[in-house]
């Protein structure tokens, strides 16, 4: 059974920075992506930024947080991380760590319990 368990969540100032930390265990199969989300209240999960699990790494992440935000991953400690540099109130969120697997022709998403970001002053 696959389990997320994030850290590093709190409050901080509006140009602040925080850093975000997931550890995935119970994991079957070798993930195909691993990634960040986010849902503020009122609105729709949405995609903050992901990194492939093979050699190559690669990341995407949403606009709105481009040059902010990085993600890294440490495959031998099965953890993701995401810095966050430069905050803005509309970081304010509960940020979600997720697995991505697919298996042959299926894809499962699964998620940690989530973590508060609130950047206010």
């Amino acid at each position: 059974q696959v389990q997320l368990v994030e850290s590093g969540g709190g409050s901080v100032q509006p140009g602040g920075s925080l850093r975000l930390s997931c550890a995935a265990s119970g994991s079957m199969f070798w993930p195909n992506s691993m990634g960040w989300y986010r849902q503020a209240p009122g609105k729709e999960r949405e995609l903050v930024a992901t990194i492939t699990s093979d050699d190559d790494g690669s990341t995407k992440y949403a606009d709105s947080v481009k040059g902010r935000f990085t993600i890294s991953r440490d495959n031998r400690r099965n953890m993701v991380y995401l810095q966050m540099n430069s905050l803005k109130p509309e970081d304010t969120a509960v940020y979600y760590c997720n697995e991505n697997q697919r298996i042959g022709t299926r894809e499962y998403d699964y998620w940690g319990q989530g973590t508060q970001v609130t950047v206010s002053s």
